[in-house]
């Protein structure tokens, strides 16, 4: 199995490009002499940006001019821009890429503003680790996302569960999901995707984090996918599939069933993500459910802390106004007003209970799952856990489905250690 890290790909791409290809959007000035700012972002955070960018062009003398990029063009869109001295002021991109796109000297260091801001220690500390190349610092937190246990509090009802006792490790869940899948007419007690390489690694590595293992290193270079907490976890879905707690369809899900499966109130729990409160509360105000925390084999807890990250790239002409926008966006005001009213979790900790998420105690818990959460760090992260053929949703179809365990982690293993020898 042949791959290439990100930015590498990213400059072999890059090499194939006229400049001639490249469109022009960087700053410029507007016709009353102002300075305009170019902001690109992905499509899929549009609906917290646009008003968030109006707000500041209102009060503000340089303006912001918003760019929204598809998600799976980005990337690609972004790196091209670097390379040909058209980048925008500002992005924000998935947390995960930072490592990649610091490795590759298309950021602006930003370490001493960072360390200026009075709040910078209440941060998101997975965003802040993420941006952090060599000690210094290439990004902060823009927007923030926490992986939790959707339970539905009817079924829990109906099948002699205390529905204010979600379950707090996995005995419990296999317990509960027994006595929900007991009811029968296609309910079942839990849910995943099973083709869906980044939902597992959403809801699925909680699991092994709250058990005290990693399939990583801290320095995200080591490989630990034979270790005994991620056997235990890859196991204990085996166990789920092997009793029918699960539905078959499960197997096959590319992760656009995974909140679908659980709306049609035949699914008793699932790991899901801050998102999916204000949609089931919107769309779906006839299910009654529950959020928790995901927890360990013997108790604990852990989140995937995801969600974006905003930064200046290299190249970017004005990168103190940029700055500016930045550190507005993380003030008390601007987290609370324009993201916490809005049902988005603040990305400062110490914004994590206000005035707008104790209208809905589920906006607390996610909140605290982000802050206390972990990310992989790794400049190969793409490879090792979003390819939809990579070694990580591998091992789970081998290890799940086909039930060899052993043989799929050591496999897994291996691939690990393949993709992160690479330069």
């Amino acid at each position: 199995m042949k791959m290439r890290p990100l930015f590498r790909a990213l400059v072999l791409l890059l090499l194939t490009l006229a400049p001639a290809a490249l469109a022009s959007c960087g700053s410029s000035t507007t016709a009353s002499g102002e300075t305009e700012l170019s902001f690109w972002i992905r499509s899929s955070g549009s609906s917290y940006t646009k008003p968030l960018v109006d707000a500041y062009n209102k009060t503000h003398k340089a303006k912001i001019k918003l760019t929204l990029i598809p998600d799976a063009n980005f990337v690609q869109k972004f790196g091209t821009a670097v390379a040909g001295g058209n980048a925008p002021d500002i992005v924000a991109v998935d947390l995960i890429y930072l490592p990649a796109f610091s490795q590759s000297n298309q950021m602006t260091d930003i370490t001493d503003m960072a360390h200026q801001l009075s709040f910078f220690d209440q941060l998101s500390p997975s965003h802040v680790r993420l941006a952090t190349f060599n000690n210094r610092i290439y990004g902060l937190p823009y927007s923030a996302e926490g992986s939790i246990l959707l339970y539905n509090k009817t079924l829990f009802k109906q099948a002699g569960l205390d529905p204010e006792k979600p379950p707090t490790n996995w005995a419990e869940i296999e317990a509960y999901a027994k006595k929900i899948t007991a009811l029968g007419n296609n309910t079942y007690g839990y849910y995943f995707s099973g083709r869906c390489a980044g939902c597992n690694a959403f809801t699925f590595l909680p699991l092994i984090w709250a058990s005290g293992g990693d399939v990583l290193s801290d320095d995200g270079k080591t490989p630990k996918m034979d270790s005994p907490a991620v056997k235990d976890a890859f196991s204990f879905y085996k166990k789920l599939w092997d009793e029918q707690l699960v539905p078959k369809g499960a197997k096959v899900d590319n992760g656009s069933e995974g909140l679908n499966a659980f709306t049609t109130g035949k699914i008793g729990m699932v790991g899901s993500g801050a998102f999916s409160i204000g949609s089931l509360k919107k769309e779906h105000p006839n299910i009654d459910f529950g959020v928790s925390y995901l927890p360990g084999k013997d108790g604990g807890t852990s989140s995937f802390a995801g969600g974006d990250s905003i930064g200046i790239p290299r190249g970017s002409k004005h990168s103190a106004e940029a700055f500016d926008f930045i550190k507005w966006c993380l003030s008390d005001d601007v987290q609370i007003e324009q993201f916490a009213k809005n049902g988005s979790i603040p990305v400062r900790t110490d914004l994590a209970t206000n005035k707008y998420s104790q209208l809905d105690p589920r906006y607390v818990v996610t909140s605290k799952a982000m802050a206390q959460g972990h990310t992989p760090y790794s400049v190969h992260y793409n490879q090792l856990f979003n390819d939809a053929n990579g070694p990580w949703i591998g091992a789970i179809q081998h290890a799940v489905f086909d039930g060899k365990v052993d043989e799929a982690l050591n496999t897994a293993q291996g691939h690990f250690t393949q993709i992160l020898a690479e330069k």
